[in-house]
This record gives structure tokens, C-alpha cells and sequence, in this order.
């Protein structure tokens, strides 16, 4: 009896332990799916037909009886989603408004599916919207490849919001989000939102596209050419446009018979290739661009891992600045700074999207947020470089994001930054959240690890979870991995609440014959952080302390203040006050502030600061 029992545990740990180690080894995975697309395009019409084939790979643990597509011009059709949207939303978008509403036939956009098979059998399908509904002719169980096949029509809308023929600039094609796309199926399951106006996600993969498209047009698009085109007009009534592009989740393409264009090569070996329409608003700053780029790309790639595509584009197009794999689609009638900023921040997006592919509509601020952060880095390293004129680097280049921050926090219109993309109640409180707040996420991040450990986290983050779809957990544990440090509360307080920072500082006491000081200091918002407290003495010397949280277990390593710094016991979140007794070996304290590098978002820096001069008026302010 022993023996039976001994076996059946044994074979049931057995089974428990082969089933952990699946679950494990199942952790990450991701679909794929390689496109082979050819389009014939009539600009008398605005209109194209299009043949597509994927070959798709269900690698998720699920069967799939369905799969999605989704069909973005649609959107740009009266009382479309995307149009009730932009007209009943608090704040609407001054380019959208109720611009979709009054579109003309003619001026609208459609993607219409006239054939869709799955391994030769056709399959049933619904168009609802954005979206195409595919029901299956055959379950794909997992591990399973099939080939979908499709025949579909479309016509380009009038240039509204990111795509579109006509743009204010005279562009005649920006052409993203045109294709039929299939939706991602990743670990948060299916992908299929209706588009609204907001932010995207796509499945890994190659793409090989042909474009035919008149003479007189000059495509520039998505990855490597490989048809012979020149970069000019020709004579011909029609001609092929050949590209393809490895690894990627998005293709974009521009035409236009007026694109001037110039090419650059980087010292590190990158094609970057500018196309714009000549004139006295864009030559003299267009033909600046590529030098500045080159510069540029040196620091990006140091800093946030090495930028892994041939080719970049920066191509005149769209209604600002749009990313898109090894392109950009920005307006080019801009001042150098202007036009230098947009074209950073967009190729910055080929780290944080383009290869680093959070899903945006879920995280826009791991999108945006984390280009943001890099932009503001590289543009102010530009500034340092002489670039950008008589132009001074920031020596506080993040302030204006913790300002705009704060003052909408404060406001009480703020929105955790857990909201999906869409689901923001104003544009304001989305713009202030994924692109601001974001920022400021990484700028104190690195507050709270120390600068070397900061440093090392990007560029670990960018080399274990580059080709994939990282989210804010897989973030936070290189974070840990790379600190030592716990740092779930900072990512459930920042990313899951709206509860905000306010530290007060008040010196209580100083005992001149046993050589101490007592320092007393408040929590007076909810959100709890890790304290730099700095010191300064009437000989002018200068200590600091660093006050760890208890739930890091830890304190953060090397930061750049050069002031000694002292780690002194730590403070459990849940009080509310906190005393920190000092020696200072008789020497006079004449002031004391909380946060001297001003990288935490505190809302009231107005009680951070203690003066001895002030010492009545900071008592009763600590009352």
C-alpha cells in the first residue's frame, strides 16, 4: 500500500512539475504573420484594388475559430465610430472635428473584402465597422500555419487624420493604416478595437509590397526597394514600386510627383532618405536635416540600444508626425527646431513601438511616454552639439514635463494611466498622460534606482524585448532584475492610480553639544517614494541622505549627486511622518530640501525647503 501511494504522489508531482515547466516555457510567445500585398492604384479615382496573401502561424496555446482584420479607412465615414467620437468628446481634436461628417462620396474612405480564403476555402465574413469578422473554414489549433488569400477595393478619404490623399501641405498620397490588416492575438487575447482616431498594434512579420501607381509619381515607403525606380518623374503611363521590409508590424507609403530627394548614409552605416516638395518653406531646413539625423542616430544608439533596420525615411506627408516602421510621415513646413524635434521624435519611435511593440491602444504611455523621454534626451544632446543654432542646452530638460503634469493633476481632470487609448474621457487628459506622464515615469524611475542602474535598465529592456510585445510588468522586472530593488509599488501607484506626491520638510531641533540634528518630515499626498534629503551647514558644506521606502527592500546604488550621501533606515509607506536624526559633529544646519535634483514629481515644491531664517514660519506650515 506504501508503495502504490509512494508512486501515485510521485507521478502526480511528476505531472505538476511537467506541467509548471509547460506553463513556463509558454510564458511569452507571439503570432506571425508575412505579407505579400499588389496594388494597382488610379489617381483619377483615388481608388485602388489590391491582392494580398499571409501566410499565418497560430504559436498562441489557443485554438482560433476566428480571426480579425482591421479595415481603417472606413473609419473616415459619416457617424463612424470615429467620427461620433471626435464630435461628442469634450475637447475634440481641432484637425478631426466634425470634418468626417461632412464628407462628400467622393472625399470618404472604404476598404470593401470582395474574396477571403483560408488554404483555398473560402471563408465567411462580416465587415462591422473598422472591423472584418472572419469566421474560419477550418479551427487553427496551435502550432498551425494557414495562408489567407483576399481580394479587396479602397478608396483614399480626403486627408483628415494621419492617412489620406490632399494634405494641407499639397502631399497627394499619405498612405498608413491602408491596407486590410490583420488584428494581433497575444497574451491580452484579440486586438480588434474599433479605430477611433487613436493608437495601433500589429502582428510581427515580413512584408513584400508592390505599388503600381502612374509615371509622374515618387513613392517612398517601408523598407528596402527593390524595383529599379529612380527618384523621379517618369514617362512611363504606369510603373511598379518594389519594397520589402523583415520584422516588422506595419507598412506605410507616400506618392507624390513633387518629391525632391536626398540621400544620406550615417557613419554607422544607415541609409537615411528625405522626401519633400521643394520650396522656400522647406529647402533651406530640409537640406540641414540630414546632418543633424546623423548626430542624432550616434547618441540614440548608445543610449537606447542599436537602431537594427538598413533605412530610415523621413517623408513630407500626414497632418504632424505619424511612426511607422523604418519611415515617418511629418508636415514640412516648419522652423529647424520644429522640424529637427518632429522628425526626432517620430524616429525615436522606432525604439519605443517599432521594435520595442507595446501594444499602444493598452500602453500608449510606454509608447509615447518612453519616445517622449528619449526625444527630449536627444534633442537637448543636439542643443549641447551646437545643432540647433544659438540654441543652449536645458540644464533641467524634463522640467516642462513635470510642470505640465503637475498642473493637470491639480486640475482633478487626471486619468490613471491604465485607461485604454480610447477610453479617455478628454484628449487633454490622454495627451497629458501617455506623452507627459509617461515621461515623467522613466525620469523618476531613475530617481528612484540611481542614474548607472537607470542607464543599464534601457538598455537591457531594449535587448531582451526587442522584436516583441513587452508590457508594463515585463518593464518593471528588468527594472528589478537590474536594481535589486522592488518595484511593483511604484508601477501600481503611477500607472493604476492618480494619487499624487507632496513631501514636507521642517528641522526641528539642533543640539549643538551632542553634535546631532533632527530633521521631521511628512507624506502629505498618498503616494509614497524613497526621499533624497540634502544637508547644507554654515561652512558650506554640503551632506546628503537617502531615505529608502521599506517595500524596495533596498536603496538605489551610484546617482550622479556629488554630495556625499548617507543611507539612514527606512520609511514604511503607511506613515504618515518621519524623524531623521543626523550628526552633524557640531557644524550648523542652515537649510534643508527634500529632492535637490528635482526629478520627483512632487505637486508642492513650496514645502520642500527649509531655511533656518525661516524656521518659525516652516513649524507652523509642518503643523
Amino acid at each position: 500500500m506504501y508503495n502504490t501511494i509512494t508512486l501515485k504522489l510521485s507521478l502526480l508531482l511528476f505531472v505538476i512539475c511537467v506541467s509548471c515547466t509547460l506553463a513556463l516555457s509558454q510564458e511569452y510567445w507571439q503570432q506571425k504573420a508575412d505579407y505579400k500585398m499588389e496594388i494597382d492604384f488610379d489617381v483619377e479615382k483615388n481608388q485602388f484594388t489590391g491582392k494580398q496573401k499571409i501566410n499565418y502561424q497560430n504559436n498562441s496555446p489557443d485554438k482560433l475559430n476566428k480571426i480579425f482584420y482591421h479595415l481603417y479607412f472606413n473609419a473616415f465615414q459619416p457617424n463612424s465610430m470615429m467620427d461620433w467620437n471626435s464630435r461628442t468628446i469634450q475637447d475634440p481634436d481641432g484637425r478631426v472635428g466634425d470634418r468626417i461628417y461632412y464628407l462628400t462620396k467622393e472625399e470618404q474612405g472604404y476598404q470593401k473584402v470582395s474574396r477571403l480564403t483560408q488554404n483555398g476555402d473560402e471563408c465567411l465574413f462580416n465587415i462591422e465597422g473598422t472591423i472584418l469578422e472572419v469566421t474560419l473554414s477550418k479551427p487553427l489549433e496551435p502550432g498551425d500555419k494557414a495562408v489567407f488569400e483576399m481580394d479587396f477595393e479602397a478608396q483614399v478619404p480626403l486627408q483628415i487624420r494621419r492617412s489620406g490623399r490632399d494634405n494641407a501641405e499639397g502631399i497627394r498620397y499619405s498612405m498608413s493604416q491602408w491596407y486590410p490588416k490583420l488584428c494581433e492575438y497575444d497574451r491580452l487575447g484579440w486586438s480588434a478595437n474599433p479605430y477611433v482616431g487613436r493608437e495601433f498594434h500589429g502582428v510581427w512579420g515580413d512584408f513584400e509590397v508592390e505599388i503600381t501607381i502612374d509615371g509622374e509619381y515618387i513613392v517612398a515607403a517601408t523598407g528596402v526597394q527593390k524595383s529599379k525606380n529612380k527618384y523621379k518623374q517618369s514617362k512611363k503611363d504606369k510603373r511598379t514600386w518594389k519594397y520589402e521590409a523583415e520584422n516588422v508590424h506595419d507598412f506605410v507609403w507616400a506618392a507624390d510627383p513633387d518629391y525632391t530627394y536626398i540621400e544620406h548614409k550615417t557613419d554607422e552605416g544607415i541609409e537615411l532618405q528625405f522626401f519633400y516638395q521643394s520650396s522656400e518653406d522647406t529647402d533651406e531646413n530640409w537640406q540641414k536635416l540630414p546632418k543633424i539625423m546623423d548626430a542624432a542616430i550616434g547618441f540614440m544608439n548608445k543610449r537606447y540600444g542599436k537602431y537594427p533596420y538598413p533605412v530610415y525615411k523621413f517623408i513630407q506627408g500626414g497632418d504632424g508626425g505619424m511612426e511607422y516602421p523604418m519611415a515617418t510621415l511629418i508636415t514640412g513646413k516648419r522652423s529647424l527646431g520644429s522640424l529637427v524635434g518632429v522628425s526626432v521624435h517620430e524616429w525615436m519611435h522606432s525604439w519605443y513601438q517599432m521594435v520595442l511593440a507595446t501594444n499602444e491602444a493598452s500602453y500608449p504611455w510606454m509608447d509615447e511616454g518612453f519616445t517622449s523621454f528619449g526625444s527630449t534626451e536627444t534633442m537637448n544632446f543636439l542643443r549641447s552639439e551646437g545643432l540647433l543654432g544659438a540654441v543652449t542646452p536645458n540644464e533641467n530638460p524634463f522640467e516642462s514635463a513635470y510642470a505640465g503634469y503637475i498642473s493637470h493633476t491639480m486640475s482633478n481632470t487626471d486619468e490613471p494611466l491604465s485607461t485604454h487609448a480610447d477610453h479617455y474621457v478628454t484628449n487633454r487628459a490622454y495627451g497629458i498622460a501617455s506623452y507627459t506622464k509617461g515621461q515623467v515615469f522613466l525620469k523618476q524611475l531613475e530617481y528612484i534606482v540611481g542614474k548607472k542602474d537607470f542607464d543599464q535598465i534601457l538598455l537591457s529592456y531594449f535587448d531582451q524585448w526587442k522584436f516583441k510585445h513587452p508590457t508594463d510588468v515585463d518593464f518593471i522586472r528588468v527594472a528589478e532584475k537590474i536594481s535589486g530593488l522592488e518595484l511593483d509599488w511604484y508601477r501600481e501607484y503611477w500607472i493604476n492610480t492618480t494619487h499624487k506626491i507632496d513631501y514636507a520638510v521642517f528641522l526641528a531641533n539642533q543640539d549643538g553639544e551632542k553634535k546631532r540634528a533632527i530633521i521631521f518630515l511628512a507624506k502629505q499626498e498618498k503616494m509614497p517614494m524613497p526621499l533624497d534629503i540634502e544637508v547644507v551647514y554654515a561652512d558650506g558644506t554640503k551632506e546628503l541622505f537617502n531615505i529608502p521606502l521599506a517595500i524596495m527592500r533596498g536603496n538605489k546604488s551610484y546617482d550622479y549627486q556629488s554630495s556625499r550621501t548617507t543611507i539612514v533606515k527606512d520609511w514604511p509607506w503607511t506613515n504618515p511622518a518621519y524623524s531623521l536624526d543626523i550628526f552633524t559633529n557640531g557644524k550648523e544646519v542652515i537649510s534643508v530640501e527634500v529632492d535637490p535634483s528635482m526629478r520627483m514629481a512632487d505637486i508642492n515644491r513650496g514645502n520642500n525647503f527649509w531655511r533656518k531664517i525661516d524656521d518659525e514660519s516652516n513649524e507652523e506650515s509642518f503643523k
